[in-house]
């Protein structure tokens, strides 16, 4: 076994450890402070050095594993635990921030809720608005045709009185139309009779002229 192989695998992870401690420290103040965003790639960059780490630990394991001392299992295994507890740390710190992001997305819905909300009010305010002024102009509409009605009404009342009036004047000529009548039948019966009177004596008038005629 080569020393300086161990060595490097060490050095190795004690790098890693320090570059996971630097991202680790970073990702806890974007957890303090509100989500821009750049959590996915400090998250991608801590994924890829714990694997580094882990595969870095497995190579130590299979070194003491083919005949290590006591003390190098014992380094390997306080490398194991500072793998676990970054883990672990990383693990912790992504669950707080799924949690924060998800009462902010809530927070985010009910404002975005109760501005809708003062929209609709103010669409409904908007729209009971027009409503009063429709009925407002219906109210005129049904004052004015009131009027023309009332009016239409006078108008018939009047000509009820002058249809009365006509109606009097009627009913007097009409009771003066049998004595009319009567004296119109007179005329006329008489005019037949001179036409009768007058039609004879032209006829006797001349038979008398035909007699005398033939006298001669």
């Amino acid at each position: 076994m080569e020393a300086s192989s161990w060595d490097a695998l060490r050095k190795q992870a004690r790098r890693l450890e320090a570059q996971l401690d630097d991202q680790m420290i970073a990702y806890r103040k974007l957890v303090s402070m509100k989500s821009d965003g750049s959590e996915n790639d400090i998250e991608a960059d801590i994924e890829r050095s714990l694997k580094q780490l882990q595969q870095v630990n497995s190579q130590m394991q299979t070194w003491v594993s083919s005949g290590g001392s006591e003390v190098l299992s014992h380094t390997l295994t306080r490398h194991m635990e500072i793998l676990q507890d970054l883990t672990q740390e990383f693990y912790r710190l992504r669950s707080s921030l799924r949690v924060k992001q998800q009462h902010a997305s809530l927070l985010d819905l009910r404002d975005f809720d109760r501005a809708k909300f003062d929209v609709e009010e103010a669409g409904e305010s908007e729209a009971l608005l027009r409503e009063q002024a429709a009925i407002g102009r219906n109210a005129g509409q049904v004052d004015t045709v009131i009027s023309q009605a009332q009016a239409t009404l006078g108008a018939l009342m009047s000509q009820r009185s002058t249809f009365g009036g006509i109606t009097t004047k009627i009913s007097n000529v009409s009771s003066r139309i049998p004595t009319i009548n009567h004296v119109l039948a007179s005329i006329r019966r008489k005019k037949s009779m001179d036409t009768i009177i007058l039609s004879l004596v032209a006829s006797v008038c001349a038979f008398l002229m035909f007699i005398y005629w033939l006298s001669k």
